[in-house]
């Protein structure tokens, strides 16, 4: 009887502690400035577990029961019902572009990209369930529909959180494809795809792929783990993909951070910024590694690209705003902040982004 009535007790404890944390906007924008640009290319791993050498982020498993157990912000309607439109003709709509370069938004964090003579799928994920979360809206494309159109295909992934790296949309990818992971993760996907090619990449480097065509791994401000795996056992990363003529960022999953800047500055050419938009709420406990409308509005200023493309939305809810939400809050803040609509593109998914 003992341990039940010192587990209830325990419980409610954990219950009564579970107001949210204060959380100023201001304090957290002025943590920012305090970073130097210097922090980002000092070193990030230590014993073989990564960090971010400019904000260490620690390990928050017990804030994570806190939030679970804490309420959360109402809705609207419309935020809570709000979902991007599925187009069924994305694979038709490939073959009929022909040549053309194209950028198309599979879901979620999930692009396939066509650069000249380069094929690109940025986190392929088809799976149902993003380890538990389900989707709400489909993928534009199967696996079997990619390999059937593109024989060969580079595939970049960003880190190894489950709606990021998924094993079953990794295994049903053609083994002749190339795949570049940040640095520690090559030997998850190898169990996956054992006879592909697989490149791990460290940040700050690049690889030259012939023709004008190059991909450089850069810094996000992230974490990694997965079941059974250890905190921060691999890196996270966004990436940078130039070809002879576009230069296009892939964000990949991040907090904001002075990196934006810092790559704006190094790389004065960007032209399709690929920005994550994804659970921001409740912000005292997501606001380190991920960024909110406002936040994600200034990291594409700070780029200095021409086109910003909002991804992470509309497939999961994998914070307190519920799936559709961050691409509302983009166009409120778009028109609270009198900003020029024009280079904010949101597509449906499965739509073809043509690259001008």
């Amino acid at each position: 009887m003992r341990p039940t009535i010192t587990s209830c007790a325990a419980i409610l404890l954990l219950v009564s502690s579970c107001t949210p944390p204060n959380f100023s906007e201001t304090s957290w924008s002025e943590k920012v400035d305090s970073t130097r640009v210097e922090q980002l290319y000092e070193v990030h791993e230590k014993d073989g577990v990564f960090f971010n050498p400019w904000m260490q982020l620690e390990d928050r498993t017990i804030d994570v029961l806190k939030w679970k157990l804490s309420a959360s912000q109402p809705y609207t309607t419309e935020e809570e019902k709000y979902l991007p439109k599925v187009r069924n003709d994305t694979a038709s709509m490939i073959r009929a572009a022909g040549s053309r370069d194209f950028i198309a938004w599979l879901g979620h964090g999930s692009f396939l990209i066509r650069t000249g003579e380069i094929v690109w799928l940025l986190d392929p994920m088809f799976s149902k369930r993003a380890l538990i979360p389900a989707r709400y809206t489909k993928p534009a494309l199967t696996a079997r529909e990619i390999n059937e159109l593109f024989p060969a295909i580079n595939v970049i992934i960003s880190h190894n959180h489950y709606d990021h790296l998924d094993a079953d949309s990794i295994r049903g990818l053609s083994e002749d494809y190339t795949f570049y992971v940040p640095k520690g993760l090559r030997k998850t996907v190898v169990e996956w795809q054992p006879k592909a090619r697989i490149v791990e990449m460290d940040w700050w480097k690049k690889i030259l792929l012939g023709d004008g065509y190059e991909i450089h791994c850069l810094p996000a401000q992230h974490w990694s783990r997965r079941a059974f795996d250890g905190f921060n056992t691999s890196l996270w990363a966004s990436y940078l993909i130039i070809s002879p003529e576009k230069q296009i960022y892939f964000g990949g999953d991040s907090g904001y951070f002075i990196g934006y800047q810092e790559f704006g500055r190094k790389y004065t050419n960007i032209d399709y910024a690929l920005i994550p938009v994804t659970a921001y709420h409740p912000r005292w406990f997501m606001h380190e590694a991920h960024m909110n409308a406002r936040e994600a509005i200034q990291a594409f200023q700070d780029l200095g690209a021409r086109y910003f493309i909002p991804t992470q939305w509309g497939t999961f809810r994998l914070g307190d705003n519920p799936p559709g939400y961050s691409a509302l809050d983009l166009k409120r803040h778009i028109k609270t902040l009198s900003l020029n609509p024009d280079p904010f593109l949101v597509p449906e998914i499965g739509q073809l982004i043509m690259i001008e």
